[in-house]
């Protein structure tokens, strides 16, 4: 058996093969979400999925995942890293393989909420792992590639399930996880060692309780009003957010032993770096979105070729990553995130230019300066938090970077989302509700009219809605009998299906280039503001 690290004795002998099965771990965690992308069409018209099914199969996966990091990375540190590694590469390789056997909205969920409470153990300790294997002079390099493998699956995850759905059905994207995952469990029983921390003090259930409860709540009920509206739900989910928070902080700063020393974000160094994970992810994520989303319905590219074409971002990333560590050691932290997210705004701000007959060619500079920008700014944040943290909190260190990242993630998403889909409904809705009138007009059959009716509402609804339901209409006039009467319908249906088709692009295009203006605008500011925070103090000397 491996022997327990010891943290005074000489640095592990293993530890750079140890560093692969965790990033092995962390990819097909990043994976699982950027797979859905590609994925996320077939499965709605395979399974005839809403806009509110299809915002719970994505975030089925996120609400678990970013409530629970903080807790089982105090788990981890209490117990055994290592357990709490290969016990989450189990849940994850569970709700996986019962994802491709769904046959309903309600058990993709299911499979989705599984594979985000196997996330949300597996994470921290990657994390805690790492920085407890890798002496001081050493991690930084270690947590470069970490970071990178992150950019590696943003572009991967989409390549791997364009392939397979090529040959395949939706399900088969869930299988993508299963070899890496035997890979990972296995390897990390021979190359990862048995870690805890040698005084992780007692438990605090109170406070482990409230955190999931406010971090829980506040994603809940910024998705749901975000994507469908503040009504009583959210509002009251919103409101458990924020008394939970308040009395997360106020019970950790009267407790003898807290989870999370919450007067560590009096650190200026940590909470910048804090700040940057969150404000950082927030914008990526969202831009990231909406950019695959465009590739596939306004461009109409296949799966795999969005997956091809994302390959430039990821390897971005890696350059990013190792300008990163030449950055550190010549300019210091605040010049080096700074300039990560500088290049991040910029990259955001340059989709401004979107507009009617865009290419994949316009999108193609924000793909590489957003992974140059990934690779600059992560590894020194990342950095800078797992330095905040002694070695008996190291997984709780994990669980503040990964549920800053998370956090900032779902929230760009569900933001940037929405304004994405006001700016996208406002722009398209006089053409459909002018088309709509036409079609009133034109005599159709009980079903034709349902159809019709369907597609313009759909057309309202998203980008994606309006690329499936003009393919529906396609097929319908194929299907049509070869008539004088059928081939005025025909001719009335084709030229409304082109339309739609046109007036779909340029209303998404004008709400990318909307959209893309307040993300700038957030990570401009961000910027500004973790560039003051991260300027050291005597006092974080």
């Amino acid at each position: 058996m491996m022997r327990p690290l010891d943290p005074d004795g000489p640095p592990y002998s293993r530890r750079w093969a140890g560093l692969l099965v965790l990033c092995l771990s962390l990819l097909i965690v990043v994976m699982a979400n950027t797979a859905l992308m590609v994925a996320a069409p077939r499965m709605t018209e395979a399974l005839n999925l809403s806009s509110s099914d299809l915002q719970w199969v994505i975030d089925g996966y996120t609400v678990p995942y970013a409530a629970l990091m903080l807790l089982f990375g105090a788990i981890g540190d209490k117990f055994s890293r290592r357990g709490a590694l290969w016990i989450g590469l189990v849940i994850f390789a569970a709700g996986s393989t019962y994802g491709s056997l769904a046959d309903s909205t309600t058990t993709v969920i299911i499979s989705r909420v599984i594979m985000g409470f196997g996330a949300a153990v597996i994470m921290p300790a990657t994390l805690s792992l790492l920085v407890s294997m890798f002496p001081r002079s050493e991690r930084a390099r270690a947590i470069t590639l970490w970071s990178a493998t992150s950019g590696l699956a943003i572009a991967l995850g989409p390549l791997i399930a364009g392939a397979l759905l090529v040959h395949f059905s939706w399900e088969s994207t869930f299988l993508i996880n299963l070899p890496i995952v035997v890979i990972a469990a296995i390897a990390a029983l021979f190359v990862v060692p048995p870690s805890k921390a040698h005084d992780a003090g007692c438990p605090d259930p109170v406070g482990a309780l409230l955190s999931v409860i406010a971090i829980a709540s506040l994603v809940y009920a910024i998705i749901q009003g975000a994507h469908f509206g503040w009504s009583a739900l959210p509002v009251s989910a919103a409101v458990v957010a924020v008394v939970g928070l308040i009395l997360f902080v106020l019970w950790e700063l009267r407790c003898s032993e807290p989870m999370l020393e919450v007067r560590r974000f009096t650190n200026r160094t940590f909470s910048g770096a804090t700040l940057a994970v969150f404000l950082f992810f927030l914008v990526t994520f969202g831009v990231i979105y909406y950019v695959a989303q465009y590739m596939q319905f306004v461009l109409r590219m296949s799966a795999l070729e969005t997956g091809i074409r994302l390959l430039p971002l990821a390897a971005a990333v890696f350059v990013g990553a190792f300008v990163s560590a030449r950055g550190i050691k010549r300019f210091g932290i605040q010049a080096t995130v700074g300039a990560g997210m500088a290049l991040g705004a910029i990259g955001t701000l340059l989709l401004v230019r979107i507009g009617d007959g865009s290419t994949y060619l316009d999108f193609l500079p924000t793909l590489i300066l957003l992974g140059l920008a990934i690779g600059v700014a992560q590894p020194p944040s990342t950095d800078a938090i797992m330095g905040a943290f002694p070695e008996n909190r190291l997984g709780v260190g994990g669980g503040v970077n990964d549920t800053s990242l998370e956090l900032g993630g779902s929230l760009g998403i569900a933001i940037l989302g929405s304004i994405l889909a006001t700016s996208y409904t406002s722009t398209i809705s006089p053409t459909v509700n002018a088309m709509a009138k036409q079609a009133a007009g034109i005599p159709l059959s009980p079903d034709q009219a349902a159809q019709a009716k369907a597609v313009f509402d759909a057309a309202r609804e998203s980008v994606g809605g309006a690329s499936i339901a003009t393919d529906q209409v396609r097929q319908s006039i194929a299907a049509m009998q070869s008539t004088p009467a059928a081939a005025r319908q025909v001719e009335i249906l084709t030229a409304q299906a082109r339309e739609l088709d046109a007036a779909a692009a340029h209303a998404f295009s004008a709400a990318v280039s909307h959209t893309s203006i307040i993300g700038g605008a957030i990570l401009a500011i961000g910027t500004a503001l973790v560039t003051v925070l991260l300027r050291r103090s005597k006092s974080d000397n």
